[in-house]
């Protein structure tokens, strides 16, 4: 098994970025996140992903909330740096960025947009591995991006040096479990990208689960992730079945939107989102906060 699958494992977190009202980013908040999931048993942080709003955020400011991330969690935990994009010279210039300021590993996301063939694919992961020496977790999740890489070209990357993991995000278990009995876990291990099936594929092999429910509930996606990795299926089933309907309500809107909103609503972070994401309609607000007491994330009043 690589050396990655047995320092990053469990409970991942793909944290928000907080922000204040006029999009702004919360340093004091971050800190206070990155703390509270520590102390909540989160096992790692993905800093600036999708869900931390790596989109919107500026070169600088990407760099910075991975840079202060790793100096929070101080060795603590491992943290994993979205450093993805569909530049590849861009994807090489943040990963490196990402490895001079500590971070643990990279997760790179498929380029979206400009929709490239597999070789692409292929060619784009192998560049970035030749050019940075730092561990990088592969991200596929066609839903987002428009872009699917087949098993067959996670294969092929597996035995490229400093490609060790791949986040499949597709929520398709017989795919997924088809991966992991291909792969060999001495060059690459899976993780999962979906939360909604994150404790099956973790109970066929894969080492947790890259998580936004985790950003709300962590001590229970903690628990249910080591409860799949000791192989204890009812245990896992039964700690999934208590934050399941959270899995689903998270994406009522594009992710980030409910996620940011429901932690507002924790007293966690503020209101502060980016455009062109927008604060979360008022028809979802009232479903949110009902789930957040059912799954007793906050008690009712």
């Amino acid at each position: 098994m690589t050396q990655l699958a047995t320092t990053i494992h469990g409970s991942i977190v793909a944290i928000v970025t907080p922000m204040f009202e006029d999009g702004s980013v919360d340093w004091d908040g971050l800190k206070q996140l990155v703390e509270w999931h520590i102390a909540q048993g989160t096992h790692s942080i993905v800093a600036v992903g999708t869900t931390g709003e790596a989109s919107t955020l500026s070169m600088e400011e990407h760099i910075k909330v991975i840079a202060e991330i790793v100096r929070i969690a101080d060795k603590r935990i491992p943290i994993i740096a979205g450093t993805g994009a569909n530049s590849t010279s861009e994807a090489i210039e943040l990963t490196q960025a990402a490895k001079e300021v500590g971070a643990d590993a990279a997760l790179l996301v498929t380029p979206y947009y400009n929709k490239p063939t597999q070789e692409g694919l292929f060619q784009h992961y192998k560049a970035i591995a030749e050019a940075v020496d730092l561990p990088q977790i592969l991200y596929n999740v066609p839903g987002r991006t428009g872009v699917d890489m087949d098993n067959d070209t996670v294969i092929r990357l597996a035995k490229v040096a400093n490609i060790v993991g791949i986040k499949d995000a597709t929520g398709d278990i017989p795919r997924g479990i088809q991966l992991i009995h291909h792969l060999d876990p001495v060059d690459m291990v899976v993780y999962s990208g979906d939360d909604e099936t994150a404790w099956e594929l973790i109970l066929a092999g894969a080492r947790g689960n890259i998580s936004v429910t985790a950003n709300v509930a962590p001590h229970a996606m903690s628990q249910m992730c080591l409860a799949a990795l000791d192989d204890n299926k009812a245990e896992a089933h039964r700690l999934n079945t208590q934050v399941s309907q959270l899995h689903d309500i998270l994406f009522c809107e594009s992710n980030p939107i409910p996620v940011k909103w429901a932690l507002h609503e924790m007293g966690k972070i503020g209101t502060g989102i980016r455009l062109p994401l927008t604060p979360l309609a008022e028809q979802y607000r009232t479903p949110i906060r009902e789930t957040l007491q059912a799954t007793h994330v906050i008690e009712t009043n």
